[in-house]
């Protein structure tokens, strides 16, 4: 998962590494050689953090305007499939930013800025109800032109691959605790609920990170739409449960429920085959939210203890009660409130400084 947002301002930078000032090196003589674009190189400045390996950086230039110059280093990001993406959304006239220049070799690219504001920097009581409709009609319009054989499959082995990112980061790194074998039984059935949910439910392209830090608030088109590079075609509520379930911004139970079915009316009416019945609908879009907040807890941990980014541990308790509020609403995952209940009560009480 990734909580980028191309054209986010960005605090004060942190000390460089060496290996990340040779690539801004390697990113600044490719620039160099787009005389057509306009570039004014001297103003170029770190454009938003990034969850991942990539990097941002805005660039003025001599119009008046700016562009974003992406560094997504070809062992760890997939360029092509950005590019892919991006053409696949503005096919469907949805807000993307547009790929002027690319070298996939080197894994730079230069592309359109959709602007400073995400909704996650900007949403309020006020104008939350219009953002997330505009966000809404945006997904029912992705989900609308899916078809099958064009993106990744999220299939089983995909599926089990981000749920065990729970158990191997959160659980035993985070926790430090190693499960007994019936704390594995339980843990792993809990998952076989999870799996066997998500493949059940109608199949769309899916994002998979629709939240909002990835989305902008335009003047016209909105939403614009970032970090869409690990789409898939996925189960329907997914997406939904993304934007409406989000990691970074917590709304009421009520409010949700009611943004929740006006999506379930809007993709009845568009023809997508969501659940005939709001409460079977609803059913699906919780337990795919169970799905991806545990694989969320696990990124977070990752994050922490892999790539020193300690600042993600401060919205784990956002997400665990995603995750507890939901477990304890089905006889099936309740199961897992009480293995949780279990690990923190033995997990070693260790203190971070962020």
């Amino acid at each position: 998962m990734s909580s980028s947002a191309i054209p986010a301002n960005s605090s004060a930078s942190p000390a460089i590494s060496p290996e990340k000032e040779q690539r801004r090196q390697a990113l600044l003589s490719w620039l160099a050689s787009l005389n057509q674009q306009g570039l004014k190189l001297d103003s170029m400045r770190p454009a938003s953090a990034d969850a991942s390996f990539r990097q941002y950086y805005r660039i003025d230039t001599a119009n008046g305007g700016s562009l974003i110059a992406v560094d997504a280093p070809p062992a760890t990001e997939n360029s092509q499939a950005f590019i892919k993406m991006a053409n696949l959304l503005k096919d469907i006239n949805l807000t993307v930013p547009k790929v002027l220049e690319h070298d996939l070799d080197q894994g730079f690219m230069l592309v359109t800025d959709l602007g400073t504001n995400t909704y996650g920097q900007i949403l309020n009581s006020d104008n939350s109800h219009k953002l997330y409709m505009d966000a809404i009609d945006a997904l029912v319009l992705l989900q609308v032109q899916s078809q099958p054989d064009v993106l990744p499959e999220y299939d089983r082995p995909f599926i089990l691959r981000e749920l065990n990112i729970f158990k191997e980061w959160y659980i035993d790194k985070h926790l430090a605790v190693t499960l007994s074998d019936t704390q594995t039984t339980t843990l792993d059935k809990v998952f076989e609920h999870l799996t066997a949910s998500a493949l059940a439910q109608p199949q769309v392209y899916m994002h998979r990170d629709y939240h909002s830090r990835n989305l902008m608030w335009m003047d016209k088109g909105n939403p614009g739409i970032l970090d869409f590079q690990d789409a898939v075609y996925g189960p329907i509520t997914y997406d939904l449960v993304s934007l409406l379930r989000d990691a970074y911004v917590q709304w009421d139970e009520e409010i949700v429920l009611d943004w929740a079915i006006r999506y379930w009316e809007k993709a009845r009416r568009a023809g997508l085959p969501v659940a005939p019945d709001i409460d079977s609908f609803y059913r699906d879009f919780e337990w795919m939210g169970l799905q991806r907040h545990l694989k969320i807890l696990g990124i977070f941990a990752r994050l922490s203890h892999r790539d020193g980014k300690h600042h993600y541990l401060g919205d784990i308790p956002t997400v665990m009660e995603y995750v507890r509020k939901t477990s304890h609403r089905y006889k099936e995952l309740v199961p897992l409130l009480r293995l949780l209940d279990e690990l923190e009560d033995n997990a070693p009480q260790v203190g971070y400084t962020f």
